[in-house]
């Protein structure tokens, strides 16, 4: 039976990143050193090659996407791959919401507690749960077998504890800008459960790389 590949990409570094701010909607750039460190990610490792990318509509990404896949011209925007919608939080850092009670409750709430003129926990998985199950439905009905999602650390790290085996939390998906997982798209194994299963780190170091595996 086929397997596809589905390669997750987080973002290159922001300067609301290195201040601690939470960025979700609001459409930042990256900096210089984010520009920098993907370029020495690139010579130092291999990205796959991909027939296609899927990203989020923001600059930090597209601009991702410029440089670590130059030959792509044309990526697939997709609207819900935007980060969680952080609200009246967006541009702050946890230092300066501290004594906010707002803040507070949300930090201390559930699924459907939202920041003020944000999305809930369980909205912004039901957004990124859709639009990733229509991703991997079009892959499988086109017969794309090499993809990626080039997105925010948030998505990424949602949809991996939400859909990958073997199953880890949020917290433990987490990884450094320019860097993210390869997994392998079964049809079986998603018709039945709605799973994919995480089996390598993307991308892969330059003296590491066996074609047959990573390409």
């Amino acid at each position: 039976m086929k397997t596809y590949k589905l390669h997750f990409i987080r973002h290159g570094l922001t300067q609301a990143n290195l201040e601690g701010r939470y960025v979700g909607h609001k459409d930042v750039r990256l900096c210089p050193q984010g520009i920098a460190d993907l370029k020495k990610i690139k010579k130092d490792y291999i990205y796959p090659d991909v027939q296609v990318i899927f990203t989020s509509p923001m600059k930090r990404c597209l601009e991702t996407c410029e440089i670590l896949y130059p030959n792509i011209e044309n990526p697939l925007i997709l609207d819900g791959l935007i980060e969680y919608n952080f609200g009246a939080f967006e541009g702050k850092t946890a230092e300066e919401l501290k004594d906010n009670e707002k803040f507070l409750e949300w930090m201390e709430g559930g699924l459907d507690v939202e920041p003020p003129f944000g999305e809930s926990s369980r909205e912004f998985g039901e957004r990124i749960g859709q639009t990733f199950e229509r991703i991997v439905d079009g892959l499988l009905q086109t017969g794309i077998d090499n993809a990626a999602i080039i997105t925010h650390g948030g998505v990424m790290n949602a949809l991996l504890a939400m859909y990958a085996l073997p199953q880890a939390r949020v917290t433990d998906w987490m990884c450094d800008e320019g860097f993210g997982y390869t997994c392998n798209i079964t049809p079986s194994l998603w018709s039945e459960g709605r799973k994919i299963e995480a089996f390598a780190k993307c991308p892969v170091e330059r003296k590491t790389f066996n074609p047959e595996v990573d390409g």
